[in-house]
């Protein structure tokens, strides 16, 4: 997913589209690509929007299937990936978030055969705009936990079953959440995993992208 405005980056996303910013001096979107692509992820689909052609040059040419689907308004996560069109199973991320090397690949691994899957993780914890997710004998109990005491936050890592996939269509709104979908099908009885995967790193506002890339610099 990759259509996002990145409005809390402003002013830097009036002019660049977040997921093409750097980390490490790679622009986020293709560190994550190339981790998909290690995790053995088949063909990948960009769901773009704002500032759509800079995300389309930059991956020009990359050597792994993928293609590009345009979400015209920011209807919500559920809108994005049914515009993606893919059958499941199949694997969601933000295009904005760098993962730790080798954590999609396990997530992946661990996915295997549920109903659905999202990861978690500690850090970074619970806060403005990383909802927790109550997680129970591995299995996702509430999509998004109100327990002031949970350290997991939901990471913008998630697999889609069929029972997630049925849930797609008909979510109130707008915006259309993919987190109402999942939790629509853990009411309804289906195994959605949580599986806890290393930190990450993403950049929320205009400062983080100095001080995300600062141990990268002073390596130079």
């Amino acid at each position: 997913m990759a259509a996002g405005e990145g409005r809390r980056l402003r002013p830097l996303t009036d002019r660049y589209a977040k997921p093409v910013l750097p980390l490490d001096g790679r622009p986020v979107i293709v560190t994550l690509l190339r981790e998909l692509a290690a995790a053995g992820i088949g063909r990948i689909v960009v769901v773009v929007g704002h500032l759509s052609e800079q995300i389309e040059a930059l991956l020009r040419g990359f050597d792994h299937e993928h293609a590009f689907v345009c979400q015209p308004e920011p209807l919500g996560s559920a809108d994005a990936v049914l515009r993606a069109g893919l059958e499941p199973p199949y694997v969601v991320v933000a295009a904005d978030t760098v993962f730790k090397p080798g954590d999609v690949g396990r997530f992946v691994e661990g996915a295997a055969g549920a109903d659905g899957a999202i990861a978690v993780r500690r850090w970074p914890p619970p806060g403005p705009g990383r909802a927790a997710v109550r997680v129970e004998e591995s299995r996702v109990a509430r999509v998004v936990d109100d327990n002031p005491e949970n350290p997991l936050s939901g990471a913008p890592l998630w697999l889609v079953g069929r029972a997630v996939q049925d849930q797609l269509p008909g979510l109130p709104g707008p915006p259309f959440q993919l987190a109402d979908a999942f939790q629509r099908a853990v009411d309804a009885g289906g195994l959605v995993r949580g599986i806890e995967i290393g930190p990450t790193r993403d950049l929320t506002f205009p400062l983080d992208l100095v001080e995300q890339n600062f141990p990268y610099l002073r390596s130079l």
